[in-house]
């Protein structure tokens, strides 16, 4: 709350402001965390438990309609926004941290609007911890690589091992991560072709095996619901391979080599690429790969099938990526939330939701409340 307490009313001055906007920044945060994923539900959500959003919150203007919450978003500055969560979550993590610093970008579909394309986001994700650090909007007619940098630039990564995928294999977002004081991990596709191709000389398969008697390899195999996958990683030493002058501070070469089977049918061998500023075993060298892949799962999927991101409509303005950015502050929430532990197991963020959305006492200790009456 004192967070959101510093984003400024973005409504005109002097307007009859029913609503004050602390109160709807409040309620829109609860109501997304008690599975409501639209401005309308927020609203319907918000009648129903006036009562208890009055024992912490003014509401002197009553509970704000869905067009409200609409047009506040639409207008609510988003860096102002974003800078608000990035104090937050930065109150969350260590000032030097270590792991993995997974960054990558989704399209939000549904915000697409006529000639208008839907917007995407690029978010970095502490694997370790499991919380979104900070997101940032790629610009119109422009993509992740001048949005990679910026987000790089707001947030405080010293101590990460940083890891992007082929978008953002360049050497200036490389510069950027060790000035930062971090280490780098990119992947390397044909946007870098000369790149690519020394990489896949280095690993031909009598440099694998080399490599491999060596001790600088490792494996990992999976096996679940007829689904078998097997990975080998080797690392080698960039010992004049990548030049460092275009490449700043690469120290290590690594390939994986991955193989699916479902039932009878196997894929093709396919094979990835990536330099690093760290030098890392084998077996580091998969862990922090295979974290990386877990935004995918700890971010986007989730988003998607629990917060229905993807089929959300709002397009008008600012709206689309508060709303995205709202959904990252509850799906933050619910990963440092472990009160359940001890009733339930563990159980998933969609019944987090669902029980915060049942249970008032449950949905206070969650956000940490004490009701204004008990001060």
């Amino acid at each position: 709350m004192s967070c959101l307490a510093e984003i400024n009313d973005p409504r005109r001055a002097g307007y009859a402001c029913r609503h004050d906007l602390q109160d709807i920044l409040a309620i829109a945060v609860c109501a997304v965390l008690c599975d409501m994923n639209s401005f309308e539900e927020m609203a319907f959500w918000a009648e129903h438990k006036t009562a208890w959003l009055k024992r912490f919150l003014k509401l002197e203007g009553g509970v704000p309609s869905h067009d409200t919450f609409n047009r506040v978003f639409r207008i609510l500055d988003p860096r102002a926004f974003e800078e608000a969560f990035r104090r937050w979550v930065g109150g969350l993590v260590p000032a030097v941290a270590s792991g993995t610093l997974a960054v990558d970008g989704k399209t939000v579909r549904g915000s697409g609007d006529g000639a208008a394309s839907p917007i995407h986001l690029v978010s970095a994700f502490a694997t370790d911890c499991g919380l979104v650090l900070g997101q940032q909007k790629v610009n119109d007619k422009s993509n992740e690589i001048t949005a990679i940098p910026e987000l790089l630039d707001a947030l405080l990564i010293k101590g990460y091992l940083v890891t992007i995928d082929a978008m953002g294999c360049q050497s200036e977002i490389a510069a950027k991560i060790l000035e930062k004081k971090a280490d780098y991990l990119l992947a390397v596709k044909g946007n870098q072709p000369g790149l690519q191709v020394a990489l896949q000389e280095r690993f031909g398969l009598a440099q694998r095996e080399a490599l491999h008697e060596a001790g600088h390899s490792a494996q990992f195999t999976e096996e679940s619901h007829g689904r078998f996958v097997w990975q080998g990683f080797w690392v080698a030493e960039n010992k004049d391979v990548v030049d460092t002058e275009r490449w700043p501070g690469c120290k290590m070469l690594g390939m994986v080599e991955s193989l699916r089977k479902v039932g009878d049918k196997e894929s093709a061998p396919e094979r990835r690429y990536y330099i690093s500023s760290r030098v890392m075993t084998a077996a580091a060298f998969g862990k922090a790969v295979r974290a990386h892949w877990g935004i995918e799962n700890g971010v986007h999927w989730m988003l998607d099938v629990n917060f229905r991101d993807d089929a959300a409509t709002v397009r008008k303005d600012h709206a689309a990526e508060n709303l995205s950015r709202l959904k990252r502050i509850v799906l933050n929430l619910l990963k440092l939330e472990t009160a359940t532990l001890a009733q339930f197991g563990k159980i998933s963020l969609n019944k987090k939701r669902k029980l915060a959305s049942w249970d008032d006492s449950y949905r206070t200790a969650m956000l940490g409340i004490k009701p204004a009456h008990d001060n």
